[in-house]
Order: C-alpha cells, then structure tokens, then sequence
C-alpha cells in the first residue's frame, strides 16, 4: 500500500494521541514480538513501537524488518518509536483520499 503526503501527515496526527502499545525487550525482535506487532496492527490499524536503542543502524534494521514482516507502512520513526499502519478489511481508520 502505497500513501501520499497527505495521507501520511493526516494518520500522522490520528497517531499524535496514541501510546506505544508494544516495547520492544532486551531479546530484541523475536517471532513473538513480531506476531504482538501483527496482532496489534489487526486490532487497531494505527499503532506505535518503542524501539529501545541509541544506534541508529540497529534501530533503522528493526524498523525495516517489522515493516517487511508484517506488511505495514510505515508512517513515522520519531526518536525511538516507530509508527506503523496497515488497514484491516473493517478500515476503522478512514484515511483522506490521494
């Protein structure tokens, strides 16, 4: 799924709001987490993901895998949390059209 600007600065202020509601943990990205991940993009679509490490390659490899894994977009990366999307087929988040 590919999104425009606009779209992609309008979920950004849907996600202002939001808490992280996965952290990754000392084991970094396992299965499971990335399964939580998965999980939680069904539920709620808009979600965010603590990625708690100071290098920045390490973080941006975490990033690139936990899009690749779960087929998000991925909105935002701001310090140490990343904001992914994906819509369900109930589209609860009702994106702005290109």
């Amino acid at each position: 799924m590919n999104l425009s600007k606009k779209q992609i600065q309008y979920l950004k202020g849907v996600a202002h709001d939001l808490k992280p509601v996965v952290l990754l943990g000392a084991n970094g990205l396992t299965e499971g987490v990335v399964a939580e991940i998965d999980s939680a993009l069904d539920i709620h679509e808009l979600i965010k993901v603590k990625i708690p490490t100071d290098n920045r390659e390490t973080k941006g490899l975490i990033v690139d895998a936990i899009i690749r894994e779960t087929g998000a977009v991925k909105v935002q990366v701001i310090g140490k949390t990343l904001v992914a999307f994906r819509q369900s087929d109930d589209k609860k988040i009702h994106i702005p059209k290109m």
